[in-house]
């Protein structure tokens, strides 16, 4: 099994504002050798180490510890899309075969029209010269851009992280439902069935709150296009690692051995072409 979504750091204040007195518990070190021992209780073999900062140290960072970790088989770091200096950013990573593909932290912008940015789309355009993937960090209320951005791009690899995020705590389908769908007719956008955890009530979730939006996800997407994510370490405020990865394994369980693959491993090799 590949684990497509989780964390390290080095914690500081600085780097990860974003981790307020809520999440306590992530304000500490996350590293390899911290997972390792949770992975192997679940039967994970290998992990895609997501960017957590935007900076290109986080990137030569995260490649540096797939280096030093083989079950690290891919990392989607940071490089700034917007930059005149961007093929050289590329050029300069992409000579790492590790590098699977690229993320901007688009739920933290301003400007919910972020990614319709001319710069920005720029940037997009060079990644398919680098045969690298980028995935979709937004919020349930940025699905209507997204559908016009993957739009301009067809033959770019996408992958929406955690679902987009919709409103689980709150047990609200729509209209995230209905542009999950539209969103889903592209088919070169893949989505990481993780991060929906933080999404609920931390306290007090459970299966059953999840399963109205799983099955939103895998009648859109299907079995060929959902990859399994745990989002740890930040899925740690609401579950340990091991509950996490059991939702979508649960779920998966009536499915062929077949789909049940491509789910664990096979369209996670494929959407990040992992060497």
């Amino acid at each position: 099994m590949i684990d497509s979504h989780q964390h390290y750091w080095q914690y500081n204040k600085t780097d990860f504002a974003w981790i307020g007195d809520d999440m306590q518990l992530l304000q500490r070190n996350f590293l390899p050798n911290d997972l390792k021992p949770q992975m192997n209780a679940v039967g994970v073999s290998a992990t895609i180490a997501v960017q957590a900062r935007q900076c290109q140290d986080e990137t030569e960072w995260l490649l540096a510890l797939a280096q030093e970790n083989d079950w690290i088989a891919g990392v989607v770091g940071w490089v700034d899309l917007c930059s005149d200096d961007l093929e050289a950013q590329l050029n300069r990573f992409s000579k790492n075969q590790k590098l699977a593909g690229v993320r901007h932290v688009v739920h933290d912008e301003p400007d919910d029209d972020f990614l319709l940015h001319e710069d920005f789309l720029r940037g997009i355009e060079l990644l398919s010269q680098f045969d690298l993937t980028y995935d979709l960090l937004l919020f349930e209320k940025h699905l209507p851009v997204a559908i016009k951005f993957v739009e301009k791009f067809p033959h770019q690899r996408f992958v929406l992280d955690h679902i987009s995020k919709p409103l689980i705590k709150d047990q609200i389908l729509s209209p995230w439902d209905v542009n999950l769908r539209e969103l889903a007719k592209f088919p070169n956008v893949d989505c990481k069935a993780s991060g929906m955890v933080t999404e609920a009530d931390w306290a007090a979730w459970t299966p059953d709150d999840l399963k109205p939006y799983l099955d939103v996800v895998f009648d859109a997407f299907g079995p060929d296009r959902i990859l399994l994510g745990s989002d740890w370490p930040v899925c740690t405020v609401a579950g340990s690692y091991q509950d996490v990865m059991k939702i979508p394994l649960q779920y998966i369980q009536s499915l062929s051995e077949v789909d049940q693959i491509k789910i664990q491993s096979e369209n996670a090799r494929r959407a990040y072409r992992l060497r």
